[in-house]
């Protein structure tokens, strides 16, 4: 099994990396360094560590830097975070300061006293060699120069970009102009919104850019399956990063840019923009824990909430208000909020809207927008293919959320009713995300969901639809901690499918021995209430589909949840489609 970064018997440091971005701790650059061990270990070189910085920070002249630290998980499970903000031109040097001063940390957890003058000066001496030699003060007199003119400035290790979309302009680092021979009239920033949350992050960017198209406007989105501007993907992949936000944010064909934006990128790197018109937190859910300092909800819940930094007073940080921990989290949110909820009755939203705050829902069967008082009819829930009905009800909620994020970049209201009848979720359009193939009688629905909350959302999807036998075919990735794996299937389990198989996934079984994960799945369906002789095994992902349209019959459902050969599972359901397949089972 993958071993979570913050589990150690013995004190350690995990990671230094650099924060470019808003992060965690910091509204700008930073440096961060992991730490893993015993609790009282880590407390103990979290305590010295706050103590030593100071001297260290002070001999590069860095005294007033602000520094954060963070203590995270429990007994035999624990890891910190020791952070101090950081010039942006010397990020690399300021990591060396960082590890300099956990060092003399680690030194005085062993009893030794800090470092003696003529070591630590001879050390320093290095330190400001390697501070002076990364200094670009035209780095910074750009940044200062966009920040005094409201456009975003945009940097990473080789090119630096001032502005955003149709209105940037790009240069090397190497190669960096005078603020002053600059042309401000050409920079300007364009429409932007971060998407995040533990589900239904690509299916709301790829809905939005749906709704930007039918307003007539070229949009760019980076997601976890690729970049694309208008029309043409530029390259496939996980782009939910900051890398993939550049892309997107350089590429002057972009009229609005649409940037999903995953927990993992804002640990590692910070954001990559500063400031967007819009930012969303889907939901958040248990998934991923055990990464980067993320040993809990709350830490996960501080993680999505990171884009909270780049929304300021015209923005809008667009929440679930049927989330319980994001209504407990706002109201230490200083952001402009906006809610959306499936329940036109929570009693938050309905606050909320009569205050004159944004908001949406679902009232009378139509996508309802609360706007400074006024209520618009959107849409009809059935006229968004998306929502199958409105029997999809997470796609409902992320309809609501999208429409809420495209009314703050203002597309225009009959481009979001446009965007959402226009947009069908097809496997061109949105891979892996509710795809519907009917397939000679049978409806086989392809579906990403790989954590708890989205395997209840599918069920409860599926049991919405009309169907004769249901059938499920899952499977789950190793570095998932044997909790988490059992809740997986105990979430399918209470809606009784007719078949369940099991799949193999070699690509995906990080650290774990093959028939592991299989056999805690089975259990916790057993567990659940699942016959056992409900159950199939296969040995891989396409295997398993095969069994399925084996054993299916006219009437019936599938649900395959596809995650380690997706591409091939779909080449397969539409071969099959247009070969005309019926069931022979």
């Amino acid at each position: 099994m993958t071993t979570p970064t913050y589990r150690s018997a013995t004190l350690t440091q995990v990671d230094s990396r650099r924060l470019p971005g808003r992060n965690l701790f910091f509204d700008g650059p930073a440096v961060i360094l992991d730490v893993a061990g015993p609790p009282e270990q880590v407390a103990r070189v979290v305590e010295l560590w706050r103590e030593r910085v100071k001297r260290w920070l002070a001999a590069v002249r860095w005294g007033d830097a602000p520094i954060a630290t963070r203590v995270f998980g429990g007994e035999g499970n624990c890891g910190a975070n020791v952070a101090f903000a950081a010039p942006l031109d010397a990020l690399y040097a300021a990591t060396e300061v960082n590890e300099a001063a956990f060092d003399d940390a680690m030194a005085g957890l062993a009893g030794a006293s800090p470092l003696a003058d003529d070591p630590f000066q001879e050390r320093i001496i290095i330190l400001a060699g390697k501070i002076a030699a990364e200094r670009q003060p035209r780095l910074v007199a750009l940044r200062d120069a966009c920040a005094a003119r409201g456009v975003a400035f945009v940097p990473d290790d080789g090119e630096v970009s001032l502005g955003t979309g149709a209105g940037s302009l790009l240069f090397r680092r190497g190669e960096l102009p005078d603020p002053a021979a600059i042309d401000w009239r050409a920079v300007r920033d364009v429409p932007v919104a971060m998407v995040t949350g533990t589900n239904g992050k690509s299916t709301t960017v790829r809905l939005l850019a749906a709704m930007a198209k039918a307003a007539g406007k070229v949009a760019g989105l980076a997601t976890t399956d690729w970049v694309k501007v208008g029309d043409e993907q530029l390259d496939s992949g996980d782009w939910s990063g900051p890398s993939g936000a550049r892309m997107v944010l350089r590429d002057r064909r972009v009229e609005v840019a649409l940037l999903e934006t995953a927990r993992g990128g804002m640990l590692r790197r910070g954001l990559a923009l500063a400031r967007v018109d819009a930012a969303l937190v889907t939901n958040v859910t248990p998934d991923h824990l055990g990464e980067f300092g993320v040993a809990g909800m709350d830490d996960l819940v501080d993680a999505k909430l990171i884009v909270r930094r780049a929304v300021g007073g015209d923005g809008r940080l667009v929440l679930n208000a049927d989330d319980r921990r994001l209504v407990a989290r706002a109201p230490q949110l200083p952001q402009p909020l906006a809610w959306f909820s499936l329940d036109p009755a929570n009693a938050l939203l309905r606050a909320h809207v009569e205050r004159g705050g944004d908001g949406a829902t679902v009232e009378g069967g139509s996508f309802v927008l609360h706007r400074g008082g006024v209520r618009t009819a959107i849409a009809a829930v059935a006229d968004a293919p998306i929502t199958l009905g409105g029997a999809a009800k997470h796609n409902v909620a992320n309809a609501l959320a999208a429409l809420l994020v495209a009314s703050r970049l203002r597309l225009g209201d009959a481009a979001l009713a446009d965007g959402l009848r226009a947009f069908k979720g097809s496997p061109e359009e949105n891979p892996g995300r509710l795809n519907v193939v009917e397939l000679g009688g049978v409806t086989a629905i392809v579906d990403f969901a790989h954590n708890p909350d989205g395997m209840r959302v599918v069920m409860e999807m599926a049991a919405a639809l009309p169907a004769k036998r249901r059938l499920l075919v899952i499977g789950q990735a190793g570095d998932r901690d044997d909790d988490s794996i059992r809740a997986y299937a105990a979430a399918a389990a209470p809606f009784a499918p007719d078949r369940v198989v099991i799949k193999e996934m070699e690509k995906y079984l990080r650290g774990r021995e093959p028939g592991v994960i299989p056999a805690m799945l089975a259990d916790a369906f057993v567990a659940g209430g699942v016959p056992r002789d409900r159950i199939d095994h296969a040995p891989s992902e396409l295997d398993a589909v095969e069994r399925a349209l084996a054993w299916a019959r006219r009437g019936d459902l599938l649900i395959l949840l596809a995650h380690a050969d997706r591409e091939k599972v779909l080449a397969r359901l539409g071969g099959l489609q247009r070969t005309g397949w019926e069931p022979t089972g």
